[in-house]
């Protein structure tokens, strides 16, 4: 699997940190992501890989069900807006790659925390890597608990 290091900067890697470019742009700014997407990909300096594009949909379509995961993971006494911004846009990148399915939730989790190592605080990538198992634990428990045929409602 091409995603099997990080470190490599491998082009999934590279998308990754472009949809974080986008997604953190839309949030700070409070405008809708998926305009921001189009936006940077009408620019199309650098080009829009088609992965970044379609994690910055899937965040944009799922955020509602991605920030009630989210919500439902943290520990007590924090909250989504209390995260930093960038932790936050990272997370939602990895559930939204967690509800796809098209890469393992190790890899997404994995990609969450370097990226927070290299972007956010010292403390990021443990915090998200908690947070992310945590999600992916209970996504993993409905889905065993989910009658047959039932995913992805």
């Amino acid at each position: 699997m091409a995603d099997s290091d990080p470190r490599r900067g491998g082009a999934r890697t590279k998308a990754r940190k472009r949809a974080l470019d986008i997604l953190f742009e839309a949030d700070l700014r409070g405008t809708d992501p998926l305009q921001a997407l189009a936006d940077h990909v009408g620019r199309a300096e650098p080009p829009v890989r088609p992965f970044t594009i379609e994690l910055v949909q899937t965040v944009a379509r799922r955020r509602d069900e991605i920030d009630d995961r989210l919500a439902d993971a943290l520990a007590g006494g924090w909250t989504l807006d209390r995260m930093p911004r960038v932790d936050r846009v990272l997370a939602r990148i990895a559930v939204a790659e967690m509800l796809t399915g098209e890469v393992a939730p190790q890899i997404a989790i994995d990609e969450a925390a370097t990226l927070a190592g290299e972007c956010s605080t010292d403390e990021s990538p443990a915090f998200l890597n908690g947070l992310l198992a945590e999600v992916h634990a209970r996504l993993a428990r409905s889905t065993a608990a989910a009658p047959e045929g039932a995913e992805g409602r």
